[in-house]
């Protein structure tokens, strides 16, 4: 059986080969004879190997940690001490990534499971939650929207849903983005004419609002169209989204010409503009295939040291949508091996289709298939077609693979220019690896914020942004200054205590066993910085260095931006220590590049203070009482109107709202007219 919880190398030993052997580890250290044994890799073997001594031969799950505890590599197994006992064996292990990973390894724990299948499943989500370094990772793990037409009303809503599907109601998708659901929602609104409001809003309308006057809506909040008539409408959108389009055409192509028949023109021509809608729906989903009614379609791509996966959806015999992603995994290996991990993680927490169309067979592709099949809770085939229409489409994905694969390098390499070029511009010893760039945001001191954005070779890494809710009560409102000493404070007195310290003058981690003309394949994305960019000019940077100084932090660079004369885009001043005040040439493509990044700081800054902001604004005196959570509070407002009402209620009234018992009328009572006595 191929092992799909190989380590990146690529060619560790197949379990089979350790039926006879397993047993002699115990007396044989096959490294420890030999004198050009790494002692690092010497250790984590015997590490590896006391904790191989006591595994039953059962199925599992395995991590491998290093010394700061951190996993470094999440695997399964059908026979857990036969498995693990390939680590320690000497042989089948010579890629340099897979070494370094037994040498890294401190300690090891352990999960047994009933079958193989369950720590596949486990394994998948271990994976997307501790994301380890030598592990094939998804990266991107945002869910999909769905269009649901909701059940729990008279009159059903159409909206668009991401997340949990706890809602009664019918869901239509995976769509591959939210652009796609809003540009067919509104072609639907158009076609249909259901109602999106909320159920608050649709119960408090007394006359219609702008949407039916538009004819985006029928109505049914006050009573232009009857429910029954709705419910017409809401299933002729339940069969176009079911994929019987073309019986729902037919059927209003009939009342558009039966209409036109009767001289009833203006009714003819409202069905003209929803038959119109209901095509520009369909002009969205190219490629919408005959044979195929429901199925996602994988392609992998690999160049450069690099790896695309393309998938598309198909539901109901519609295309809707596809999305790219960029698989961390070791450039050794083989596409059926990176293709199988990737489609664990990519179900653990998403509906699987009955067909799963592939570019490749991948590694271990029963288990697979079986374990998709026991988490969806029907039959799922993992299919490579050969000929025919499914061939076509799953050749259309692979060079959808290839081109995004291709964006990708040029992207990468021009990204590698611009950080070439920063290095050169502020005097850094190489090419910034992390970017930190800071701000703040406030309106007269309140609601004071610090926003932290992070750059790197991928471009923005907005899974690293960090925002700071300012403390102090020492500071004057509106000190800038004091606002980014706090922030800089808490930043690098926690990086101090989680990360070690890095050493300035070393280069950034590569891997060493790349094929030549690749592209290097980063270690990891570094926790400490290579560049901080301040937003502001030299009070700002000697605040920033002597909180850093007072930290013990003097290996990162702090560059000042200052904006320029009259605030114009392109005259920016740079503060670099030991260097006099300069600008850029105007049109200097690693000045636009900082422009963008300060932007984004400040664009990130300014949204989570008004984010704040709203919440101050609809802020409840009654969200401070404790012990008056969520169903209380409800309780309270439904029967007295107002929180200000709440608080001027007597003792007697309180205990008399519904739902609220003595105890907690005492406290509410208590927490309004404390200062009374």
């Amino acid at each position: 059986m191929m092992q799909s919880d190989d380590p990146p190398s690529g060619n560790a030993a197949p379990e089979d080969a350790e039926d006879n052997d397993t047993e002699e580890l115990a007396d044989t250290d096959l490294w420890a004879d030999d004198a050009s044994t790494p002692p690092s890799l010497r250790a984590g073997a015997q590490v590896i190997r006391r904790f191989w001594k006591t595994l039953p031969h059962l199925p599992g799950v395995y991590r491998m940690i290093d010394a700061n505890g951190e996993v470094l590599y999440v695997g399964k197994a059908l026979d857990l001490k036969k498995r693990v006992a390939s680590y320690v064996r000497g042989i089948g292990h010579g890629g340099h990534r897979t070494m370094r990973m037994i040498a890294q390894t401190a300690a090891m724990e352990f999960i047994t499971t009933e079958t193989e299948t369950a720590a596949l499943l486990l394994e998948a989500n271990l994976i997307k939650q501790l994301r380890p370094r030598y592990n094939v990772l998804m990266r991107d793990d945002k869910s999909f929207p769905y269009i649901l037409l909701t059940g729990d009303h008279p009159a059903p809503q159409l909206v668009k849903h991401r997340g949990a599907r706890v809602r009664k109601g019918r869901y239509f998708g995976p769509f591959a983005d939210g652009g796609a659901v809003n540009r067919t929602v509104n072609a639907m609104q158009r076609a249909f004419l259901l109602r999106t409001c909320t159920d608050s809003y649709y119960e408090n309308r007394t006359r219609p609002c702008l949407l039916f006057q538009i004819k985006r809506c029928a109505g049914p909040c006050t009573g232009e169209i009857s429910l029954a008539d709705y419910a017409t409408l809401v299933g002729e959108a339940a069969d176009f989204l079911s994929g019987r389009s073309t019986a729902v055409k037919r059927r209003l192509a009939q009342e558009m010409q039966e209409a036109a028949e009767a001289l009833e023109f203006e009714r003819a021509a409202r069905y003209r503009d929803r038959l119109a809608a209901l095509s520009t729906v369909q002009g969205t989903q190219s490629i919408n295939p005959q044979t195929v009614d429901a199925a996602d379609v994988f392609a992998i791509a690999a160049e450069a040291g690099l790896f695309c996966i393309q998938v598309f959806f198909f539901r109901n015999g519609q295309n809707w949508g596809n999305r790219s992603y960029f698989p961390h995994a070791d450039r050794d290996l083989p596409l059926e091996d990176v293709l199988s991990a990737f489609l664990a993680q990519f179900y653990a927490d998403k509906p699987c289709p009955r067909l799963v169309l592939l570019s490749h067979r991948p590694s271990d592709h029963d288990l697979l298939e079986g374990a998709l099949s026991a988490g969806a809770g029907h039959a799922v085939e993992l299919a490579v077609p050969r000929r025919g229409e499914k061939r076509t489409l799953v050749a259309h994905v692979a060079h959808n693979a290839q081109e995004a694969l291709a964006r990708r390098l040029a992207d990468t390499a021009s990204q590698d220019k611009l950080l070439g070029a920063v290095a050169q511009a502020f005097g850094l010893p190489h090419a910034p690896r992390r970017i930190e760039v800071y701000d703040n945001s406030h309106i007269s001191g309140t609601n004071a914020v610090g926003a932290m954005i992070v750059a790197g070779r991928e471009g923005f890494m907005k899974t690293h942004y960090r925002t700071f809710n300012i403390r102090s009560q020492e500071l004057t409102p509106g000190d800038d200054f004091g606002m980014m000493k706090e922030v800089l404070h808490r930043r690098f007195s926690r990086l101090v205590k989680e990360a070690p310290r890095p050493d300035p003058t070393a280069e950034p981690a590569v891997e060493t066993d790349a094929e030549e003309g690749d592209a290097p394949f980063p270690a990891s994305f570094p926790a400490w910085p290579d560049l901080l960019l301040i937003d502001g000019g030299q009070g700002q940077v000697a605040a920033v260095r002597a909180v850093l100084a007072d930290i013990g932090v003097t290996c990162v660079p702090v560059v000042g931006v200052a904006k320029g004369v009259d605030r114009d885009a392109g005259r920016e001043t740079f503060f670099v220590e030991g260097r006099a005040p300069f600008r850029l040439p105007p049109r200097d493509p690693t000045l636009y590049y900082v422009e963008r990044l300060r932007d984004e700081a400040h664009r990130f800054a300014i949204g989570t203070h008004r984010a704040k902001r709203k919440r101050e604004f609809t802020k409840s005196p009654l969200d401070e009482i404790p012990g008056v959570g969520p169903a209380r509070k409800r309780a309270l407002l439904l029967h007295f109107g107002t929180a200000k009402a709440v608080s001027q209620a007597s003792l007697e009234d309180l205990r008399g709202a519904p739902g609220i018992n003595a105890a907690t009328a005492k406290m509410v009572y208590g927490f309004f007219h404390e200062r009374d006595g």
